[in-house]
């Protein structure tokens, strides 16, 4: 599982930004820009908490890992996974829009923008085929009634 964490949403939050803020360039956002830092805050925040809540979800299981190579052997619709069907995904989203907001940082937006919609093509292209194939008809009845992006405002239940 800490393989996983260090491979995937380390690199993507804190690897890849580190170098484009090296070679871009920043400025940091001031204190004093009340609304921007608050929604900076909300944002990073926000996307730690669902990214800690989807974790424990997982390490909970002890079978299987959020990495594609480690898949778990259950299908996971509880917990944020009852609202949305990437939680993970989107809380990287709140979090790398943060770190744009917070760096005021037009390269981290870009990367941000790319990094959205490489996985808004690779979510229905593959991973979802992949869980169609493992777990069949009880994915496609929870991919019928939870949102790929999108949370639900109730959980669903099965």
């Amino acid at each position: 599982m800490l393989k996983a964490i260090l491979i995937l949403p380390f690199n993507v939050l804190v690897t890849f930004p580190f170098l484009l803020l090296w070679g871009f360039g920043y400025r940091v956002i001031a204190f004093e820009m009340s609304y921007p830092f608050f929604l900076m805050l909300m944002l990073f925040a926000g996307g730690l908490f669902l990214m800690i809540w989807t974790i424990r979800l997982f390490s909970a299981l002890k079978k299987g890992s959020l990495a594609p190579w480690n898949p778990v052997e259950k299908l996971i619709i509880n917990g944020p996974y009852a609202y949305v069907r990437n939680p993970m995904l989107i809380g990287v989203f709140l979090c790398l829009g943060g770190e744009a907001l917070f760096f005021q940082s037009m390269a981290l937006f870009y990367y941000l923008l790319c990094f959205i919609g490489i996985n808004m093509l690779y979510f229905p292209l593959s991973e979802e085929k992949g869980l169609e194939k493992r777990f069949g008809e009880e994915y496609l009845l929870y991919k019928s009634n939870v949102p790929r992006f999108i949370p639900r405002l109730t959980p669903w239940r099965k």
